[in-house]
This record gives C-alpha cells, structure tokens and sequence, in this order.
C-alpha cells in the first residue's frame, strides 16, 4: 500500500520528535512525567510510553536535529503559551529539508521521497 509524505510523518517522525521533547523536558529540566505531558498536551500515560521507548521509538540522530529539538524545549519551558504545534512543523521541516527522513515518491515509486508532495 502507497503512504502518504504525512502518514510516514504522523507514524514515525511525529512521535520521535515528541519522544525527544518529553526526554529533554524530562532529563534537561527537571521536569516530572505530569508537567511533561501538560506542556505537550498529551497524558502521562503517553509520556511514559515515550520514555520507556514503547512509542516513537525511532531514534533522531543527527546532533543539528538534536540541538533544534532542545532549542524548541527551551522555548516550551520559557514561554507556557508558545504554541507547540509552530514547534513540531518547524522540526519537521528542517528534517524534510535536510533528507534525514524516508518519504514515499508516488511519482517514482521510490522511498527516496518528493519533498513537494508535502507543502505544510
């Protein structure tokens, strides 16, 4: 079956980039898994998943990535209204820009990926 640039998104690379989040939020910030999950909007049950690597188990890395990531946690942490969905599209757009991730090229039939399918 053909997916979609934004399947392999919603089932791969939003849960590694939410499992990093939760991570650093977690380890880098003293953050407990019931805060954690208010900032990310998601239940502690999620964040525990995310941590004992049940969910996005997908590991990022590239430290470039990395570094995005933190920046982002940095920005939830210091503004509790920043809007975490900007956050989460920006991740997601340098790591289409850079090619980290497999997308599927319906015109090709490749996993090589057409970034262009996917303008959001």
């Amino acid at each position: 079956m053909k997916r979609t640039p934004c399947e392999y998104i919603v089932w791969n690379l939003l849960p590694a980039i939410r499992s990093e989040i939760a991570r650093s939020l977690i380890n880098d910030f003293g953050l407990n898994q019931k805060e954690a999950a208010a900032k990310l909007g998601i239940t502690p049950a999620a964040v525990c998943l995310y941590l004992s690597e049940k969910r996005g188990n997908i590991k990022i890395r590239d430290e470039k990535i990395i570094k995005e990531i933190r920046v982002s946690t940095e920005n939830i942490i210091k503004d509790g209204d920043i809007d975490l969905i900007r956050e989460i599209c920006r991740i997601c757009k340098i790591i289409k820009s850079k090619r980290l991730f497999p997308f599927y090229n319906s015109k090709t039939n490749d996993n090589i990926g057409d970034l262009l399918l996917c303008k959001f």
